[in-house]
């Protein structure tokens, strides 16, 4: 997730009382709540009772003096960086403190009281699912609340997951995030206070194999069957003439699996497709269409003299990543606009394009965190894939906090092999580093909570199982 505190506001003290400075915390570029110091500085004391003062990052300290709007903004830099350490941290970024400490910060921001109410989720269908949540309900609880309303049984619950999403005139569906665990699903899409934005239920993994286990109940197989015809009507999943006119043919025969078995053959399957947004690669400026599935990012690129190419880049060939934000969050307090993105978001990753060669490669979108979280999920489906381990465990765990590093990704730290040939990515760096540092918890850990610029790398584990043969 993309943390951030862009900016402070002087706020009126209760009761008369005096002024004080409330930090904006920012994820992905949408206020996502409102703290004082003294708020965070409860939340560190309370992560050093429970985890040692070796394990936490240092704090911003007390200043006996009211501070000058020089300090106020050197503060601000010193408790962004605290909160993005923290964040990037697999024990304390996956801690109950740390996330019930941004659940209720981000329901008191937004003065929305604990009350029950009717939330709408959305079938990759369209269909509407009404369940009855209470407003400080955490992302687990409302999906177990529409596991129960649909009859899915509790040991397929992880294999779904709740997306924010934003839906457009013609009924498509642009994904923004898988929602977290440190929000409040009712409270994060009611404060964009926009109707376009909607909750949506998907399948949470790549690998086709893992259907057979969904197929095996009916729920189950019902909302994957749903996903996969709405893929297929979206253009997402590619059919000829024969194939459109088989899957038709099971359709009226309803023919479930037959159904899903088929289009399991077909191109593009499991894949999730972004926005239209524009790439470097393989020159400049190039308007390109991105999908992500099948361990690989697939680029539908149009070249400047409007000739389309198609090629994909396999995850294990990606030797590390980053997002970053090369300009700063617009000030502002939120409103009808909260939720449309403040920064310009690219997601980089440095691939092996032959045995030697290393290249980085852009895509400028707004979707950017989204294009990382997925990159990051397919990386931990392949390590446990490669440990023998069950897909089951792994979602149980996820439950309970942060997967190991070593059964997802490493820290990279050193610099990259292959300078970009984009020459105004040192300049975008510097900005980056100036501004928020965009890390994934799990992804990368710097052993400073200083060190901003190392966390614009994130390792990829899997990249070291590459042979010779793979190239």
């Amino acid at each position: 997730m993309h943390f951030s505190i862009p900016e402070t506001e002087t706020r009126a003290g209760d009761g008369g009382s005096a002024p004080y400075v409330a930090y904006n915390i920012h994820v992905n570029g949408v206020l996502h709540c409102q703290v004082r110091y003294s708020q965070l500085l409860g939340l560190h004391e309370q992560l050093r009772k429970e985890y040692g003062a070796n394990v936490v990052p240092a704090f911003p300290p007390k200043k006996i003096f009211t501070l000058t709007p020089v300090e106020v903004e050197q503060r601000r830099e010193q408790l962004e960086k605290y909160m993005q350490a923290v964040r990037q941290d697999p024990l304390l970024g996956g801690s109950e403190i740390f996330n019930s400490f941004l659940r209720k910060a981000q329901q008191e921001t937004q003065q929305i009281p604990t009350e029950e109410v009717q939330l709408e989720v959305l079938l990759s269908n369209g269909q509407k699912v009404q369940v009855a949540v209470l407003t400080s309900d955490q992302t687990e609880d409302v999906l177990e609340a529409v596991a129960s309303k649909l009859d899915l049984p509790e040991d397929l619950i992880g294999y779904f997951h709740l997306f924010l999403v934003r839906e457009t005139k013609d009924g498509a569906f642009s994904f923004l995030r898988k929602l977290q665990e440190f929000e409040l699903p009712y409270v994060s899409v009611t404060s964009l206070r926009n109707p376009e934005y909607k909750i949506l239920l998907r399948k949470s993994y790549w690998d086709s194999a893992y259907d057979g286990d969904v197929m095996e109940q009916r729920v189950g197989l019902n909302l994957l069957y749903a996903q996969t015809v709405a893929d297929i009507e979206r253009g997402w999943i590619l059919a000829n003439k024969e194939q459109h006119r088989q899957l038709k043919s099971l359709q009226e025969k309803v023919s479930k699996k037959e159904f899903i078995r088929l289009a399991q053959t077909l191109k593009y399957y499991g894949y999730l497709k972004f926005d239209p947004c524009v790439t470097d690669f393989p020159e400049k400026g190039c308007h390109v269409i991105v999908g992500a599935g099948n361990c690989e990012l697939n680029f539908q690129v149009k070249l400047p003299n409007n000739q389309i190419k198609e090629g994909s880049f396999k995850v294990t060939r990606m030797r590390c990543w980053r997002v970053t934000s090369s300009a700063p969050a617009h000030n502002g307090t939120p409103g009808p606009t909260a939720g449309k993105p403040e920064v310009k978001l690219e997601l980089a990753f440095e691939y092996l394009m032959s045995k030697d060669r290393l290249q980085w490669v852009t895509i400028t979108s707004p979707q950017a965190i989204m294009l990382s979280i997925c990159l990051q999920s397919m990386v931990d489906e392949l390590m446990v894939k490669k440990s023998g381990g069950s897909l089951r465990k792994m979602f149980r765990r996820r439950a309970n906090g942060a997967l190991p590093r070593s059964e997802s990704q490493q820290a990279v730290k050193s610099p990259p092999l292959l300078d970009s040939p984009d020459a105004s990515r040192d300049s975008i760096t510097k900005v980056a580093s100036k501004l928020s540092s965009v890390s994934l918890r799990g992804i990368s850990h710097s052993s400073s909570s200083t060190d901003v610029g190392a966390n614009d790398f994130h390792g990829n584990y899997a990249f070291e199982g590459i042979g010779d043969e793979d190239l």
